[in-house]
C-alpha cells in the first residue's frame, strides 16, 4: 500500500487512477487534433487548449470519484460498473453543453469535445478491461501468512480477503492449525508455508507472544527478506481506523504521528478562521429564509444553543439551527437522535438532511472552540459516561473538536455504545494522521456526502 494524505491506499487503486487520468487527457487531445488537423498546435498553444483539457480532464476524474468507480469493491455486479462508466461521460457532455451556452468561447469546440468524448468511452471500458486482467499478474500479487489464532487474527484475515484491490493473497494462518497449538506446531506451519508457497510478509497477531511467539524462526526469516510487520498497522491500513481492543499504551506512545507541532497548529487556525469567515459571508443571503421556514414550522427559538466538550476537555456552547421541537428533552433529558425520530420537525429533516442546520458552527470555528475537521463534539453528560465504558476515550480531546471527520465521511450515524467506540477507532486515526491533506481530503469527501444526501440524520 503507498500512503498519500496521511491515508494508505492500494497500488491497483492508484494504477487504475493514473492509468485513467492519462486515458481522459490523451482522448480530449487527440479528439482536438482530429477537429482541427493542422491548426491544432494554434488551438493547443495560443488558445489555453491545454489547460482547458486539463480542467475538462479533472472533472471527468471528479465524476469518477463522485460515482465510486475508484472503489471497485462496491459493486456487485459487473453491469452497474459498465452503466456508470457510460454514465460519466454523458453527464460530462450535459456539463460542458452547458458550460458552453453560458461562455460559448471557453471550451475547445463542440466537434473536438465530441471526438474526444468519443475516444474517452471506448477507451475507459477498454482500460477497465486491460486493469482486471492486469492485477491478477504475479508481481502484483503479495503472498502474507498471519501468525496468530485469537479474534485479532481473523478480523485482520478476513479484511486482508475482502479487500481486494490490496492484491494480497493469505496463503495461511495459526488459527488453522487449531486452538492448542504449541509454538513448534506454529512454527512448523509458518516454515511450511514459506517453504511451500514462497510468503513475502508474515504479519504478526498472536494475543499471547511469551509462550507461542516463534522467535528464532520469525529472526531468521526477517535476515532472509520476509517482511515481519504487526497486526495493528496493518489492521489501520486496511480499515482506515485504530482499533482499541488489545491496544497498549506504548504502541500510541511509540507509533509515528499523534504530534501537532506550532507551525501546523498555527496555519490550521489561519485556514479555519478564513475559510468560517468566508463561510459565513457566504451564508448571509439564505440565513432569512431558513429563520423564517423554521419559525413557521413550529414554536421556539431559531438557535439552539448546546453544551460540548472540547479541546482538553473544556467546554463551549455550540450553536445550530433548532431541528427538533421544543420540548425534545423535557421527559427524556440528555438522549441521542433516532431512526426516524419523532421529535425532529418537518423542516428540521429538511436542513439535517442538507447540513444547512450546522452553518451556525461556522461561528464555533471563527471564535477556535471548533475546527473544520476533527472529532465531532459531544456532550459532557455523555462525555462522562463514554470515558468509563470506552478506552482512549480521552484522547480524542487532543484536538478541536470539527463540524466534520474522518468518523463522519467513513462511518453512519451512530447513537449506541457500539457506535461511539467505532466512531472513536476513527477519531483515533485521525488524530495520528493528522495534517492540512487529510483535512482537505476530509472536506473533499463531506462534500460528496452531503451532495449525494448519504449519512443525515
Amino acid at each position: 500500500m503507498i500512503r498519500l494524505f496521511n491515508v494508505y491506499y492500494p497500488v491497483r487503486t492508484l494504477i487504475l487512477l493514473v492509468g485513467e487520468a492519462l486515458i481522459v487527457w490523451m482522448s480530449l487531445l487527440i479528439g482536438t487534433m482530429l477537429r482541427y488537423h493542422e491548426d491544432s498546435e494554434l488551438v493547443l498553444h495560443y488558445e489555453y487548449g491545454y489547460f482547458k483539457i486539463f480542467i475538462i480532464g479533472a472533472a471527468v476524474l471528479l465524476f469518477s470519484h463522485w460515482f465510486d468507480l475508484y472503489n471497485v469493491s462496491t459493486f456487485d455486479a459487473r453491469g452497474r460498473l459498465n452503466f456508470r462508466l457510460f454514465l460519466v461521460p454523458g453527464l460530462v457532455a450535459f456539463a460542458l453543453a452547458a458550460v458552453g451556452f453560458v461562455f460559448p468561447g471557453a471550451l475547445l469546440g463542440n466537434s473536438a469535445l465530441l471526438y474526444g468524448l468519443i475516444i474517452l468511452t471506448v477507451g475507459l471500458m477498454a482500460w477497465r478491461c486491460a486493469h482486471a486482467w492486469l492485477v491478477q499478474q504475479s508481481f502484483l500479487q503479495q503472498r502474507v501468512y498471519v501468525l496468530g489464532s485469537g479474534d485479532r487474527a481473523r478480523r485482520l484475515v478476513n479484511g486482508l480477503r475482502h479487500v481486494s484491490q490490496l492484491g494480497i493473497e493469505v496463503v495461511g494462518w495459526s488459527g488453522a492449525v487449531g486452538e492448542e497449538c504449541t509454538r513448534e506446531d506454529i512454527a512448523s506451519d509458518l516454515l511450511h508455508y514459506v517453504n511451500q508457497r514462497g510468503v513475502h510478509r508474515v504479519i504478526v497477531a498472536m494475543e499471547d507472544r511469551r509462550e507461542q511467539m516463534p522467535m528464532l524462526e520469525l529472526l531468521r526469516l526477517r535476515l532472509n527478506g520476509v517482511h515481519i510487520e504487526e497486526a495493528t498497522s496493518w489492521l489501520e491500513k486496511i480499515s482506515g481506523k485504530i482499533e482499541v481492543e488489545q491496544l497498549h499504551p506504548s504502541w500510541i506512545i511509540f507509533a509515528t504521528g499523534f504530534r501537532f507541532s506550532v507551525p501546523f497548529r498555527l496555519m490550521r487556525r489561519i485556514l479555519n478562521f478564513a475559510v468560517s469567515l468566508i463561510g459565513l459571508l457566504l451564508a448571509l443571503p439564505i440565513l432569512p429564509f431558513v429563520a423564517l421556514a423554521i419559525a413557521v414550522d413550529s414554536k421556539g427559538p431559531l438557535l439552539y444553543a448546546q453544551k460540548r466538550v472540547g479541546r482538553l476537555g473544556k467546554t463551549f456552547y455550540c450553536y445550530k439551527f433548532r431541528t427538533m421541537r421544543q420540548d425534545a428533552e423535557a421527559d427524556t433529558g440528555p438522549t441521542w437522535a433516532g431512526d426516524e425520530d419523532p421529535r425532529i420537525t418537518l423542516v428540521g429533516k429538511f436542513l439535517r438532511s442538507s447540513r444547512l442546520d450546522e452553518i451556525p458552527q461556522l461561528w464555533c470555528v471563527l471564535k477556535g472552540d471548533m475546527a473544520f475537521v476533527g472529532p465531532r463534539p459531544e456532550r459532557p453528560e455523555f462525555v462522562d459516561w463514554l470515558s468509563k465504558e470506552v478506552p482512549y476515550y480521552g484522547v480524542r480531546h487532543m484536538v478541536r473538536p470539527g463540524i466534520t471527520g474522518w468518523a463522519q465521511v467513513k462511518y453512519k450515524y451512530g447513537n449506541t455504545l457500539e457506535d461511539a467506540v467505532e466512531k472513536l477507532q476513527y477519531d483515533l486515526f485521525y488524530i495520528k494522521n493528522a495534517s492540512i491533506a487529510l483535512d482537505v481530503l476530509i472536506m473533499f469527501q463531506t462534500i460528496k456526502i452531503v451532495t449525494l444526501g448519504r449519512g443525515a440524520r
